[in-house]
């Protein structure tokens, strides 16, 4: 049961006060709506990934690809390359994919319509939900781990998470108002991120405080509650890093499906344990091991350098001079091989 503190009026008061002032956001008290294209390719990137992480990434892809049309013809390495770093690969294919289907099919103009934006390559319920209210202010529900919190809270939902998400859901779109709908979606999703924070939430400055259940019982710190997660299992791999005389080094493009799909990287084995072939006969020397975390498991990449004639050429992949390859195009794992490797050469 709602308590009549917690509405939608009193977010959206607190809101135009206090809104966070992010690039791809229009104020609360702005007129205008928001570009479609950048409210859709700033959800994307936020996937996963804090604020802090993405304002970088969106302003260079921005500059470089300033509308939908732009990011459809652009080369997928080129945009393969901006996205390194950010991690979860398959979202910059998607990105492509969807960029692509809304020149094609939609004239370079986002659907205003949520099961139309839903049928898009990549787009999911959240995504679709938040386009829609906020490039569109169009009452969908917008659920994310933010709002998951925030209503786990109001409502001391004691059910764990992931069971709990539907009740979740349901409280989010019961609390979803007609006006204004684009900037309450964004104001409880500001609530969550800087108020109702998951640990030591500053209940005192919360609008919702006086009808908040969870904070009433005391038990607000303790809630969303979780199952607990699975032990990651370690898996084991290795690269071959090799520098030419003249300066190239020898990278390979991975699949275009799968972890780091469609990245630049170094020539590799299996992430079984199963073995493969150097791509080229040299003196290699191990630089040491580095440790990356994906979402399921934990890997040990084993790091292994040489140097060769200017003339080598490798069975995989291909020499790439300083001039066609910087470090900044690879994923974070791959960077982490590569300084690695720089270091133990330098030493």
């Amino acid at each position: 049961m709602r308590d009549a503190a917690v509405t939608a009026t009193a977010l959206l008061d607190w809101y135009d006060r206090h809104a966070r002032e992010m690039p791809w956001r229009i104020g609360p008290l702005a007129t205008g709506r928001p570009d479609p294209y950048r409210v859709w390719l700033s959800e994307v990137m936020l996937q996963q990934t804090t604020v802090a992480a993405v304002r970088a990434y969106y302003q260079r892809f921005v500059a470089r690809w300033p509308t939908v049309t732009d990011l459809a013809a652009a080369e997928d390495s080129a945009v393969m390359a901006e996205w390194a770093g950010l991690g979860y690969y398959a979202r910059a294919r998607n990105l492509l994919a969807c960029a692509r289907v809304v020149v094609a099919r939609h004239g370079g103009v986002f659907p205003a319509d949520l099961a139309v934006l839903r049928a898009l390559p990549g787009i999911g319920p959240y995504t679709a939900g938040a386009v829609a209210a906020i490039a569109f202010d169009l009452p969908a529900v917008v659920v994310d781990g933010n709002v998951e919190r925030v209503m786990a809270r109001v409502f001391k939902v004691e059910t764990p998470l992931p069971m709990a998400k539907p009740e979740l859901a349901r409280l989010a779109q019961d609390l979803t108002p007609r006006d204004r709908p684009g900037d309450y979606a964004q104001a409880v999703m500001d609530l969550g991120a800087t108020i109702c924070t998951p640990r030591s939430p500053a209940c005192g400055v919360c609008p919702w405080l006086a009808g908040c259940q969870a904070r009433a019982a005391g038990v607000q710190g303790d809630l969303p509650r979780k199952v607990a997660k699975p032990v990651k299992p370690l898996r084991c791999g290795m690269v071959w890093v090799v520098w030419r005389t003249d300066g190239a080094v020898l990278l390979e493009r991975r699949a275009g499906r799968g972890l780091l799909g469609g990245t630049l990287g170094f020539p590799g084995s299996g992430w079984d344990g199963s073995d493969a072939q150097a791509p080229v006969r040299a003196a290699w020397r191990a630089a040491g091991v580095v440790r990356h975390t994906f979402t399921h498991f934990h890997l040990d990449l084993a790091v292994m350098v040489a140097g060769v004639a200017g003339n080598t050429v490798a069975s995989r992949g291909e020499f790439l001079g300083s001039n066609a390859f910087s470090p900044q195009d690879l994923p974070t794992l791959m960077r982490k091989a590569h300084d690695l490797a720089t270091s133990a050469s330098a030493g």
